[in-house]
């Protein structure tokens, strides 16, 4: 496990460092792999999903089935946002709302914030929406499905790092994942402070 944790971990420095907000100069003719990109290289959502991977580790790690359930939601509602994107449909407050589901996924993580299970899906869902509309309205029109499915495999990727990067950390320093959360909230409030 060490070893897949670690490929996984020096692969997002050189992602993050291709896009943030655009996408930079990535050009790709496969649709699929520019939806597969995209989330690995916007900072702020790479953040986001991996902090929420750590939290349903945080939280439901002793439920193999429950502590699927926050990613599983995220990447879905992601999907739905994503459309809604494709669409063209104006949606208010996006980057503010982005912003927010850092700050406030970060503090969750940070100070090891529990809810019900529902509940914390519905959170993390509702800012899936946001995170997929800015994605849905930067990639690609053509070949709209094949878009679409890569944003949501290279989330599920990002929600799975975070959960190995949770269960590692818990298992060897429990304030890794409180320092983690720290810097993923402080990067929120950054971005949330320059949003309006």
């Amino acid at each position: 496990m060490k070893r897949i944790l670690f490929a996984i971990v020096s692969m997002l420095p050189t992602l993050a460092s291709a896009h943030i907000g655009s996408d930079a100069g990535i050009h790709h003719d496969s649709a699929f792999i520019m939806g597969f990109i995209h989330p690995l290289t916007g900072l702020d959502h790479m953040l986001a999903m991996i902090a929420v991977g750590i939290w349903s580790m945080q939280n439901f790690r002793n439920s193999r089935r429950s502590v699927w359930i926050p990613p599983f939601v995220f990447a879905s509602l992601l999907l739905l946002g994503g459309i809604i994107g494709f669409s063209g449909a104006i949606m208010f407050l996006v980057e503010p709302m982005i912003a927010t589901s850092l700050l406030v996924l970060g503090l969750f993580v940070a100070l090891r914030i529990k809810l019900p299970l529902m509940m914390g899906a519905a959170l993390v869902g509702t800012f899936a929406i946001f995170h997929g509309f800015a994605h849905g309205s930067e990639l690609p029109a053509a070949q709209v499905l094949s878009s679409l499915s890569g944003m949501v495999i290279g989330t599920m990727l990002l929600h799975m790092a975070g959960m190995l990067l949770g269960r590692f950390v818990l298992e060897h320093n429990g304030w890794l994942p409180r320092i983690a959360g720290a810097a993923v909230a402080f990067s929120g409030l950054g971005l949330l402070s320059g949003a309006f």
